[in-house]
């Protein structure tokens, strides 16, 4: 949905650093990942660390995760989203909707559900890098 960042997280099992790429939703001055295949390793990473290091354009930067209750994941599924993606030129806005139709079509269709199917974590900004 929107742009490709590196999300950097501590392994709950292991400790170790685990690196994936996230589509960050930036709206309003507040950052957003999806876990838009489900209650995934990376999501649980989140989760249980809390926080985590997002690289965007190659600096790293620290960052707190705060996972959105099942009534904010619905609000930001049915109100956010919709208002992201009609902010985005026309030809992103087409190749997005189609992506999430394929992968999530609640994203769309059903904020409900989306809720409960994907984990949705605010990214705050946070003084100190400990994720290592």
């Amino acid at each position: 949905m929107g742009p490709n960042l590196l999300l950097t997280v501590r392994g709950r099992a292991s400790g170790r650093p685990r690196t994936v790429p996230v589509a960050v939703v930036k709206t309003g001055g507040r950052r957003f990942v999806v876990g838009t295949f489900g209650d995934v390793h990376w999501t649980r990473n989140l989760r249980a660390a809390g926080e985590a290091e997002l690289n965007d354009d190659g600096r790293w930067e620290p960052v707190e995760a705060v996972e959105l209750t099942r009534e904010e994941a619905t609000a930001f599924f049915r109100d956010t989203i919709p208002a992201y993606l009609r902010s985005m030129p026309l030809a992103w806005r087409a190749l997005t909707r189609v992506l999430v139709r394929i992968a999530a079509p609640e994203i769309v269709g059903d904020p409900q559900r989306a809720a409960r199917r994907r984990p949705v974590f605010e990214l705050r900004r946070r003084a100190a890098a400990t994720v290592a």
